[in-house]
């Protein structure tokens, strides 16, 4: 395993990010996922878009929890744009939406630098300002937006109208039963691509958009018994924007990259990580909602050797293990994490919330027990 940390900034930085806009889910049924989320994910309704406001093609929602913004876009009518994605790959992330100071520029460099432009820069507006847009394709059929809106002060993007909330969560924070935000951020995307393209898209982000390689894991580290991955993080300079890339690795078993491939039907994001300051409240509130959890067998929380690697954290070791929540520390902090069953039937999509105190990683020496835990769901599927 090898593990390489840049702590410096860059001088110039010919792509810079202000950070993730927005992940775009294209999905079978956007008005139950937007419930989902906002009942199972604690996240909170704030714009509409559909057939009311002149779009035909399909039903939009936004759901935010804190600056996380997912927007959920289901079809309305048989052969509209993104009906063929949904069939593919099932609900999945087609947009991972970058916002950028200068999408013109952005984009040039881009285009420029061998990335294929799926969507020249466009200007959209209403009576809330103007939105500048461009479109450039990666991985997949995975596509990022680049998005200018320091001009706009609308609900979302022009088109777009507010709308209430689905659920009012007010009575139980109010009531101290409930964290006021299971999540604030998006903390990374991991992207699954196929045996052998992990490095090409490494320098694609590289080249395109002047993302640094922040860490690798190859080896022992990230292989179990009988499956295997290797992964790569790019980032950019300010690390707002992280996105590990996996790819398979040669083993005696189904990989959990070779299974999504499998049924997400090609490379796509794999998982979303999502940040939170209260982790424990969070897996109460949204395990009591019905969101499902890998299980962590209770040997990982009675190894001596894991805590004595751990230390001092701030949670008992005994409230962790209750909840299933992992925790691992490097030489700059430590982290707890916890990962999401897959979201949506297919075994593709999930989540995991991270609590970071001060580590900057990926929880390095959790991966065993991760992998061994989707291998156990993997086995119950016949997908091992």
């Amino acid at each position: 395993m090898t593990q390489t940390m840049e702590h410096g900034t860059r001088t110039a930085d010919v792509f810079p990010v202000k950070g993730v806009d927005h992940l775009q889910f294209l999905v079978g049924n956007a008005k139950q996922a937007a419930h989902y989320y906002s009942t199972a994910f604690g996240m909170k309704l704030v714009a509409y878009r559909g057939p009311e406001q002149g779009y035909r093609d399909h039903a939009e929602y936004v759901l935010v929890s804190g600056s996380a913004r997912f927007v959920l876009t289901g079809s309305v009518h048989a052969g509209a744009p993104g009906a063929d994605h949904v069939t593919k790959h099932g609900d999945g992330i087609r947009d991972i939406a970058l916002e950028v100071p200068n999408v013109d520029a952005a984009y040039k460099h881009a285009t420029g630098a061998g990335a294929r432009g799926v969507t020249e820069p466009y200007d959209v507006k209403d009576e809330h300002g103007t939105v500048r847009l461009a479109v450039i394709a990666t991985y997949g059929d995975t596509v990022h937006t680049l998005i200018d809106r320091s001009g706009y002060d609308g609900p979302f993007l022009p088109g777009f109208v507010a709308r209430e909330p689905i659920v009012d969560r007010q009575p139980a924070i109010d009531a101290g039963l409930a964290p006021k935000r299971f999540f604030q951020a998006v903390d990374h995307v991991v992207g699954n691509v196929e045996l052998g393209r992990m490095d090409e898209w490494v320098e694609f982000y590289r080249r395109v958009m002047g993302f640094t390689n922040m860490a690798e894991f190859i080896g022992d580290d990230i292989a179990t018994d009988y499956s295997a991955l290797m992964s790569k993080v790019v980032a950019d300079g300010t690390r707002k924007v992280k996105f590990p890339l996996n790819e398979p690795a040669v083993s005696q078993r189904k990989s959990q990259i070779d299974e999504y491939l499998e049924f997400y039907g090609g490379p796509g994001a794999q998982h979303v990580a999502v940040a939170t300051n209260d982790i424990i409240g969070a897996v109460d509130a949204m395990r009591q909602a019905g969101v499902e959890f890998l299980k962590t067998p209770d040997s990982y929380y009675d190894d001596p050797a894991l805590r004595a690697r751990i230390g001092e954290v701030r949670a008992p070791i005994e409230e962790l293990k209750k909840r299933g929540i992992l925790v691992d520390r490097d030489e700059d902090g430590y982290l707890l994490q916890i990962f999401t069953a897959p979201v949506q039937d297919r075994p593709t999509v999930f989540f995991e919330l991270i609590e970071r105190h001060g580590s900057l990683g990926f929880g390095k020496g959790n991966f065993k027990a991760l992998f061994e835990a989707i291998e156990r769901e993997q086995e119950l599927r016949g997908n091992l």
